[in-house]
């Protein structure tokens, strides 16, 4: 058993005074306020928060960061760049990428992260020799960095309604619904049997209603519950409260999505998944920023998650989602960085706020208290795991924030989150070992040996 010791802590939606943390086999078992660090424990410099969960990563996307401006452009010429680095990408250059990019992220305080992951074969769709193998890269990035991992296998079987995979697509799919389930199946017991569920896991995610035809949307509602097997991480999973396996999917990022799928089907992208039995608390909807009045009550009566990436939304001018009224209608908000613009927990729940600033022209949509869980526990059900908060019982994962730096000197404790930034994470924990300290990496060096990496990751892809 290890135990942690905090002046102050975010415990039970507020900060707590002067508090010890009890951890054992990678778990919170006990949590005393009021207390005086024992001999032995260790003391987390600042004001410790839950780990903070990345309910939405592109990994590769990193290496779009600052190449796309030139020229303005729209989402979908961004579109053409992120086919191209999507084309070149091997097993090798992945799992470099990946852990680079994953370093980044626990460096930056997310300590886990839902994966939606589409490039699974060859270029050209032929699968490789080790059909999993882009898959075991990203895991083996992940267990190298130390993060959480739900990777979340993706279908991906069509260019719009009616369309078949582009040449760009084709190492995305796998022809069939049924193949893809297949898949699926086999990757979550190979992942079950050689990672543990709490560091590894299999979810699933259908990459838009453009990409899955109606008939493989009909195919997948029939089985996707079949794959929560009892000794698979779902399981896990379930037994904590949690969705069996999280399903994600890419919702109304784009007008032009709506308008396509009104032309084709006669119904909103989220009618779609409604008349299909596909809303849910399973559910986590990615974007969701264009939605009708009505949309927004399915998804809020489905309990579903919605997973804003508002630096990602912005730097593409996606829009501004209704993440206010989607929470009233019920829905549970979390939060991802998508593209990685940039990779700051603090600095998405913050542009969260700024976004229905700019959109109603009121301050104060949102509490720090609601920011905090959106950028914690409000990714639990992304993840399919116990994370996100400062409890017995759940992981013990913790970010440690500096309230005297020069951007939160005079900060109120429980309004960090309105004024720091990743650079004033101190420390990371992770599964109750220490990660990151003073933005050095433990196992990967500091944050300019990361940053090497990600440019040598890049130029060798």
């Amino acid at each position: 058993m290890s135990a942690f010791w905090a002046r102050h802590a975010w415990v039970g939606g507020g900060i707590v005074d002067r508090v010890r943390i009890e951890c054992s086999a990678g778990r919170i078992t006990g949590i005393t306020a009021g207390a005086d660090a024992a001999a032995g424990d260790h003391e987390l410099p600042g004001v410790v928060y839950p780990g903070a969960v990345n309910a939405h990563s592109h990994a590769f996307h990193r290496l779009l960061r600052g190449r796309t401006h030139g020229d303005g452009g729209s989402f979908w010429t961004w579109r053409d760049l992120m086919y191209r680095e999507a084309g070149r990408l091997t097993p090798e250059s992945y799992e470099r990428i990946a852990t680079a990019v994953y370093a980044e992220k626990v460096a930056a305080g997310w300590t886990s992260v839902a994966e939606f992951h589409y490039v699974h074969h060859r270029p050209g769709g032929e699968p490789y020799d080790e059909p999993h193998a882009m898959e075991l890269a990203l895991a083996r990035a992940a267990r190298a960095a130390g993060i959480r991992l739900t990777l979340l296998d993706t279908c991906y079987l069509s260019s719009g309604f009616g369309a078949p995979l582009a040449p760009e697509q084709e190492r995305f799919g796998d022809g069939t619904a049924e193949r893809w389930l297949d898949r699926l199946a086999a990757l979550r017991a190979r992942f079950a049997a050689e990672f543990a569920p709490d560091e590894v896991s299999v979810g699933a995610a259908l990459h838009s209603v453009r990409a899955v035809p109606v008939d493989a949307l009909a195919t997948i509602a029939a089985r996707i519950g079949t794959l929560d097997g009892p000794d698979g991480p779902g399981a896990a999973a379930g037994d904590a409260g949690l969705p069996a396996m999280p399903l994600h999917i890419h919702l109304s990022e784009q007008p032009a999505e709506n308008e396509a799928c009104l032309a084709a089907t006669g119904r909103t992208p989220t009618d779609l998944l409604h008349e299909h039995g596909l809303l849910g608390p399973r559910l986590s909807a990615v974007h969701a920023t264009h939605l009708t009045a009505g949309d927004i009550d399915l998804l809020g009566s489905a309990r579903a998650t919605i997973v804003m990436c508002p630096t990602t939304e912005a730097d593409l001018g996606d829009g501004i989602g209704p993440a206010r009224r989607l929470a009233d209608a019920g829905a549970n908000l979390s939060l991802g960085s998508d593209q990685h613009v940039m990779l700051d927990p603090l600095a998405e729940a913050r542009a969260l706020e700024h976004g229905e600033r700019l959109a109603s022209g009121e301050r104060g949509r949102f509490s720090p208290a609601e920011l905090v869980r959106a950028m914690t526990a409000g990714g639990a059900a992304s993840t399919g795991r116990d994370v996100g908060e400062i409890r017995v019982g759940a992981l013990c994962d913790l970010i440690a924030i500096d309230p005297a730096s020069v951007r939160t000197a005079g900060s109120d404790p429980a309004q960090l989150v309105m004024s720091a930034f990743a650079a004033d994470v101190r420390e990371v924990v992770i599964g109750g070992r220490s990660r990151v300290s003073e933005g050095v990496h433990r196992e990967l060096g500091g944050l300019a040996d990361i940053a090497a990496d990600l440019v040598a990751a890049s130029s060798a892809n």
